[in-house]
C-alpha cells in the first residue's frame, strides 16, 4: 500500500465463502475538492454488512470491503472542505455520496437521492466501486462526514453512524416526543439504539419482543413496560395504543402483521427499519382499515440528523452498547458470523487499526 494512492481492507472475495476475508489493495476514486481522507480509527459491524456478503441482497462487486460505521482522523481536506480540518476526529456512515443538486436533495433528503453512492458496493459516477471501513483509509464527501463530539467514545460512536441514524431518523421524522407513545419491536442492534432515542426524545416508550429474557435489557434502555409476543393473545391489552411502531426486526417475514397493526392508534405507522431478505407478509388492504393504519420504511438519515443526533447522545451522555473486536482476518470472520447468528451484545466495533495497518500514512 502506497497512500494516498491506494488503501488497503480486508475483502471478500466470493459470497459462498462470505466469512473468509483477506487483505487487499484498494483503489479509490480520484481525490475531490470536497473530498476527506479518513485514516479508520475504528468501524462498526452492520447487519448489512452480512446481507451483503452473504448474498441476502443480491450480487456483489468482488472483491469487496464492507463497513459503513466508520471513525477516525481526517488526514487530508479539498480545498473547498469547510466543515472538517486536518486533525478532527470524523465519521461516516452508510452514505458516502449524493449529488445534492436534484429535487430530493435539495429538500434536505439527500439519503433519497436517485443518484446516491453507499458507502461500500455502489458505483461512483466515474465507474469506481466504493470500500468500506474494514480498511486502513476511506475518502469521503464533506457533506457525508461527520465530526465526532470529544465525549463519545470512539468505538461507541462508530455504531451510531448507521445503526445509530437508521432508528433516529425516522423517530424524529414521527415527531417522537413527550405525549407519544412509540413502540420499539426488535430488541437487537438497531432495537437499541430506537429504545435510546425515543425515550432521550421524551416519549412514552414501550419494547416489543419474542424474546422473554431481553426483559431486563429493555427496561435499562429506557422501556416503560415490556411486551414479550410469546405471550397468549399478547396484542389484545394494547388495542389502538401506540402512534408509532419502529420495527427493528429482521424476521418480519414470519409476523403476524394483522396483530401488530391492530396494536396502532388512530393513524398509527408501523414503519420498518429492519430489512430482512424475504419479502414481507401478503396482507389485505382491510387489515389497515380498523384504524386507519399504514406501513412504511425509511433509509438512513439526513446530515441535520446525524448532527442531531450526535449532539443529543454528547448531551445526554447517551451510550451505545458494544463488544469490540480487533480487525484481522479473524477478527472480521468472527465478527461477521455471530451477526449472521444473532450474538453479539448489541453492537460489534473492529478497533486496534493501527496493529493491521502499520506505517499506513
Amino acid at each position: 500500500m502506497v497512500y494516498p494512492d491506494s488503501f488497503e481492507g480486508f475483502m471478500i472475495t466470493s459470497q459462498e465463502n462470505w466469512s473468509d476475508f483477506s487483505k487487499k489493495e484498494i483503489k479509490p476514486k480520484p481525490f475531490g475538492d470536497y473530498d476527506i481522507d479518513i485514516r479508520i480509527q475504528a468501524c462498526g459491524v452492520c447487519g448489512s454488512d452480512v446481507h451483503t456478503i452473504t448474498g441476502g441482497w443480491g450480487e456483489a462487486n468482488l472483491p469487496l470491503c464492507v463497513g459503513h460505521e466508520i471513525v477516525g482522523e481526517a488526514i487530508k481536506v479539498g480545498p473547498k472542505v469547510e466543515s472538517v480540518k486536518k486533525g478532527d476526529r470524523v465519521g461516516v456512515g452508510a452514505q458516502i455520496w449524493a449529488c445534492l443538486e436534484c429535487k430530493v436533495c435539495k429538500s434536505g433528503n439527500e439519503n433519497y437521492c436517485p443518484h446516491q453512492v453507499d458507502t461500500y458496493n455502489a458505483p461512483y459516477p466515474d465507474g469506481t466501486i466504493s470500500q468500506g471501513g474494514y480498511s486502513s483509509h476511506v475518502r469521503a464527501h464533506e457533506y457525508f462526514t461527520f465530526k465526532i463530539p470529544d465525549n463519545i467514545a470512539t468505538e461507541l460512536a462508530a455504531p451510531m453512524l448507521c445503526a445509530g441514524l437508521t432508528s433516529y431518523s425516522p423517530l424524529v421524522r414521527a415527531g417522537a416526543g413527550p405525549g407519544k407513545k412509540i413502540a420499539v419491536l426488535g430488541i437487537g442492534g438497531l432495537g437499541h439504539y430506537g429504545l435510546l432515542w425515543s425515550n432521550a426524545l421524551g416519549a412514552e416508550t414501550y419494547a416489543i419482543s419474542h424474546s422473554p429474557h431481553k426483559k431486563e435489557d429493555a427496561l435499562k434502555l429506557g422501556a416503560k413496560e415490556f411486551i414479550c409476543t410469546q405471550d397468549k393473545d399478547w396484542a389484545k391489552p394494547w388495542a389502538f395504543t401506540f402512534d408509532f411502531i419502529l420495527n427493528t426486526a429482521d424476521m418480519t417475514h414470519e409476523f403476524n402483521l394483522s396483530e401488530y397493526m391492530g396494536t396502532l392508534a388512530v393513524n398509527g405507522t408501523f414503519h420498518n427499519v429492519g430489512l430482512p431478505d424475504q419479502p414481507l407478509p401478503a396482507m389485505m388492504a382491510q387489515d389497515f382499515a380498523p384504524n386507519g393504519s399504514k406501513i412504511g420504511g425509511s433509509h438512513i438519515g439526513c446530515r441535520p440528523e446525524a448532527l442531531a443526533m450526535l449532539k443529543l447522545a454528547s448531551e445526554k451522555n447517551i451510550k451505545s452498547w458494544v463488544e469490540t473486536i480487533d480487525i484481522s482476518e479473524k477478527g472480521c470472520k468472527e465478527a461477521v458470523e455471530r451477526v449472521k447468528k444473532n450474538d453479539v451484545h448489541y453492537r460489534f466495533t473492529l478497533v486496534n487499526y493501527d496493529k493491521a495497518f502499520p506505517n499506513r500514512g
